[in-house]
């Protein structure tokens, strides 16, 4: 399997300014970041960064810690957008900003693979605060956004409205991921495509426990059963894990083995403003058709 990587390139809202040692400045809007990347091996391009905001790590391994404030921040979030989808960033105590810019080229693939489709019907699992979500809806897709948080699926609701799509057919699920894609598989539900962004730890709204490596293939396997010869994609990204982009797509290939497509897989990256090199962030599996 050959392994490709998906490099996000800068936008308006977003860019990736600079990186290295350990740590990168990111802009988000009129704001800029500094966060922990343990993969910024290399030394920085500039050391004047002036961050709006520091994230500083706590001594666990779960993504505890703080923020400190360097200069004045909206606590309560600013509006950013990507083309026409309106979204609102915000300091979270789990060092990103409420939604995850190096998915870009993912909005923006799985859009080409529904084009052309008459109402098409996609469900987004694990969707956060849904940017991904409404991407596809902004271009006619009837949505699925399945979420645990019931706070983050207020705050996908929120920025459906924020994107005048209050009122786009999308389905606000808070539910336990993999329960609702195995009731949808015994309801005889199927979509076009599929898109996930699993957790490496996860609780369910009544108490269930996700652990990536013990329930991702069963998940997999679910959503292998709600598509179709006629589907156009699954995408399947993983973030913070001791795991490689070829585990997963060999575990998509053995599922997806009797429908016709193309398995890939790699690893999702961000281009620097700076030098133009290229930041890893995740890995990642998809079947397209």
């Amino acid at each position: 399997m050959q392994l490709t990587t998906l490099v996000g390139e800068p936008w308006p809202d977003y860019g990736l300014l600079d990186s290295g040692n350990g740590r990168k400045l990111e802009r988000y809007g009129r704001f800029r970041f500094v966060r922990p990347e343990a993969q910024a091996l290399w030394a920085p391009a500039r050391d004047d960064w002036r961050p709006h905001a520091t994230f500083v790590p706590g001594s666990d391994e779960d993504g505890g810690g703080q923020w400190q404030y360097h200069q004045p921040v909206p606590r309560e979030g600013w509006p950013l957008a990507w083309h026409e989808v309106r979204f609102a960033a915000q300091t979270t105590p789990f060092r990103h900003l409420a939604f995850f810019p190096d998915m870009a080229p993912v909005w923006a693939w799985m859009r080409s693979r529904l084009d052309g489709l008459a109402a098409p019907e996609a469900m987004n699992l694990f969707g956060y605060t849904g940017v991904g979500t409404l991407a596809l809806a902004a271009t006619g897709a009837r949505m699925v956004h399945v979420d645990a948080s019931k706070k983050s699926v207020e705050a996908a609701r929120g920025n459906a409205a924020l994107s005048g799509l209050a009122d786009a057919p999308v389905r606000w699920m808070i539910d336990d991921a993999a329960k609702f894609a195995a009731r949808e598989v015994r309801r005889g539900r199927r979509y076009d495509g599929i898109v996930l962004d699993p957790p490496k730890y996860g609780r369910g709204p009544t108490g269930e426990v996700w652990r990536l490596e013990e329930d991702l293939p069963g998940l997999l396997a679910d959503c292998r059963r709600l598509l179709d010869a006629e589907s156009r994609f699954c995408f399947l990204t993983v973030y913070a894990v001791r795991m490689s982009a070829l585990a997963i797509g060999e575990l998509m290939r053995q599922l997806f083995a009797d429908l016709p497509g193309t398995i890939e897989a790699g690893e999702l990256a961000v281009r620097e403003e700076a030098r133009g090199l290229t930041l890893p962030t995740a890995i990642w599996a998809r079947w397209s058709r």
